[in-house]
């Protein structure tokens, strides 16, 4: 049997797409995956045939730098950057004016391209990034059954009355005025409705007479895996959502890293991890208030800086670890508690460990992601425009009682996740 993955060149989409397909590759089973070359070294690490296939412009082995990107893309990343410390609102509808022009990049020839893989691996299941909407279109067109993963936030899908790119949910410190919100909405149904126009008109080239659709955004594939506890996730939504399954999270595993071993086995305070993603990291000014406020607290840290140099943080004490990459699942299991973006991999990672979060979210699916954990008392949300050193150093002080209601919960939901895997789940769910 042959499981092909077919994932964007993002290592931040790679890793829990490889990680899910670890069930197949453990059962003896051929695993291909399809990506672009910045991630395909990420693919053969783990034992997997590559299939090179660019299903966008942009890229990302693991930190994003816009120098790094072809152009035209480096520029639309700085407008994104700087869109982040305008605002919610601002960032969401930079982002909304970008899917004009990048979500179905190339489509006919993404979908001659995605063809040819299917053709030439002659794959029994199909994996897929819910959001390569290139790669779906060509499955859609060619009747090629598949398994949608959502890695992100599951409001990733909309459902009922939702439109993409307007979050369903707001945590209590980063809710927009209700004029911001309707002048969003306006303009995510514009793209919206753009957006399913550029879907249906390649679909009819492609399939001539396939049915179309009203809302490309809520189109899925036969299978629906998303990679979320269900225990978080809103019951109404849930409701709405098709035949579905919740995957928990898609932990990976890390090679070992001397230094960081080292570094964990020394004894002293407790651990804090901090990282703000490939992308985000970019945000010195946000990092370096964290650094601030860490300081101020009886507490190791290990944060992983990405693009932001460590001169940008400030004094960084000594017993501190601070690269720009860090193994962020390694340092999790360690931690007792974790400041972060709000990126589902690392909310997802950090719940599997059973640790308490800060979240400072800044941009697509991250606001309705920290609501969720906020709701369920799993975590605290700060403004990052906004809130001080002493603020944040007051949130994480909050997180490092074991002992409370959260703590209890934290340790059931942990439990939950590690008991049933993400990758045994997915294999299970399409075993049929």
């Amino acid at each position: 049997m042959t499981l092909l993955v077919i994932s964007p060149d993002y290592a931040s989409h790679l890793y829990p797409l490889a990680t899910l397909a670890t069930a197949w590759r453990d059962a003896g089973e051929r695993v291909v995956v399809a990506t672009g070359p910045a991630t395909a070294g990420i693919a053969r690490g783990f034992g997997y045939e590559v299939e090179l296939l660019p299903l966008g412009r942009g890229s990302n082995p693991g930190v994003i730098r816009a120098e790094e990107q072809p152009p035209g893309e480096d520029d639309l990343l700085r407008g994104f950057f700087a869109a982040t410390r305008r605002g919610p609102v601002e960032t969401l509808s930079f982002q909304a004016r970008a899917r004009r022009n990048d979500l179905l990049w190339d489509p006919l020839g993404t979908a001659r391209r995605v063809q040819a893989v299917v053709a030439r691996t002659a794959p029994d299941r199909v994996l897929v990034d819910h959001l390569a909407f290139g790669a779906r279109l060509a499955l859609t067109a060619a009747g090629v059954r598949h398994a949608d993963v959502v890695l992100g936030h599951p409001s990733a899908l909309t459902v009922a009355d939702e439109v993409y790119g307007h979050p369903p949910a707001w945590p209590g410190l980063l809710r927009p005025a209700p004029a911001e919100l309707a002048a969003l909405h306006r303009l995510c149904c514009a793209v919206r409705d753009e957006f399913t126009a550029q879907w249906n008109e390649a679909l009819q080239q492609l399939a001539p007479g396939a049915p179309e659709s009203g809302d490309a955004f809520a189109e899925t594939g036969e299978d629906l895996l998303l990679n979320y506890p269900g225990q978080l996730h809103d019951a109404h939504r849930t409701r709405h959502l098709p035949r579905h399954t919740f995957l928990g999270s898609a932990v990976r595993a890390e090679a070992p890293d001397p230094e960081v071993e080292a570094w964990l086995a020394a004894s002293g305070a407790p651990v804090v991890y901090v990282s703000l993603g490939s992308f985000l990291s970019v945000r010195g000014d946000v990092l370096a208030r964290v650094a601030e406020a860490l300081r101020g607290l009886e507490v190791r840290v290990a944060l992983a800086a990405g693009a932001t140099p460590p001169e940008a943080l400030g004094p960084v004490p000594d017993g501190w670890l601070v690269r720009p990459a860090l193994p962020q699942v390694t340092l999790l299991r360690q931690a007792v508690a974790a400041v972060s973006h709000g990126g589902n991999n690392s909310v997802t990672e950090a719940l599997t460990a059973g640790v308490p979060l800060l979240l400072l979210p800044l941009s697509t699916d991250q606001f309705a992601g920290a609501a969720a954990v906020e709701a369920a008392g799993l975590g605290l949300v700060l403004d990052p425009n906004a809130a001080d050193a002493g603020q944040i150093r007051t949130a994480v002080a909050a997180l490092l009682d074991p002992g409370t209601a959260r703590g209890r919960r934290l340790r059931e939901l942990r439990d939950e996740l590690t008991h049933r895997p993400g990758p045994h789940r997915a294999f299970t769910a399409l075993a049929g």
